[in-house]
């Protein structure tokens, strides 16, 4: 008899814990809209945070109940939009699909090295020293920070200097955040006309480093008829927006900073 109660008061115990879980869990409990689930599925769970979110699951939440946009997922581009806004009930407009572009064109064979970096191989650890190993201060650096930090391994340094593989690019920004150069610029894929330069330095300067760096001439501001090329800072610059990708700008550049690339 001694132990029979101790065993019913435990089992009652037992039962009571269980029926306070149980109301608890109701009282408590979070709905969760079925649209998230939905929306994480049509997402490609890349979880790269090009959406600026962090990841695909955050992301999904945020289209429910925080308002996000639907087109804002790179790597799915117009497939996953298009099933988010089904998904919403809502239309949605893809736009062009956007790439990175290296800003620099000062590789191993135009711009000479001043000194040999043995430091931890990273852009961020030799910018410490003198601004770089690189004569030019201003261009790529050319030890990958962009590369590390790429989910679909589309930047690789090829004689000192990133490229990226339009192919693989997804146009998640994460390399022209991790560049601390500034170098690098998210823009539409089917531009062909860019400035391969982002020296802010005199134009005697600039030539002196790298022979093929933006002299600041303003010869391409001149023959631009959509005013999408400017001189700021010693160097041209596209303004992407009102770029209608005639070429005429290359065509004048005598030092070769602005070039046509051929897809």
């Amino acid at each position: 008899m001694s132990t029979v109660i101790p065993v019913i008061i435990f089992a009652a115990l037992g039962i009571l814990a269980g029926v306070l879980l149980t109301a608890a869990a109701k009282i408590f409990a979070v709905e969760v809209d079925e649209r998230v689930d939905k929306i994480s599925e049509a997402l490609p769970q890349a979880n790269c945070g090009g959406c600026g979110y962090s990841g695909c699951a955050d992301y999904a939440d945020a289209i429910v109940n925080r308002g996000a946009k639907c087109d804002l997922c790179k790597p799915g581009g117009e497939k996953s939009a298009k099933a988010i806004s089904a998904i919403m009930g809502v239309e949605v407009t893809v736009g062009e699909p956007l790439v990175a572009f290296v800003r620099c064109g000062g590789d191993c064979h135009v711009t000479p090295h001043k000194y040999d970096f043995d430091g931890e191989q990273s852009c961020a650890a030799c910018n410490r020293f003198y601004n770089g190993s690189k004569l030019c201060t201003c261009g790529c650096l050319g030890y990958g920070d962009c590369v590390s930090v790429c989910p679909q391994n589309a930047i690789s340094i090829i004689d000192r200097i990133a490229r990226v593989d339009k192919a693989k690019c997804i146009g998640c920004g994460l390399c022209a955040a991790a560049c601390p150069n500034g170098l690098i610029a998210i823009r539409r894929i089917s531009q062909r006309t860019d400035v391969f330069c982002s020296s802010s330095e005199l134009a005697r300067v600039t030539h002196l480093k790298c022979p093929e760096g933006c002299i600041g001439c303003r010869m391409c501001e001149k023959v631009c008829e959509t005013g999408a090329i400017t001189v700021h800072d010693n160097h041209a610059a596209i303004d992407y927006e009102k770029c209608i990708d005639c070429g005429k700008c290359a065509e004048v550049c005598k030092v070769h900073a602005v070039k046509r690339i051929e897809f």
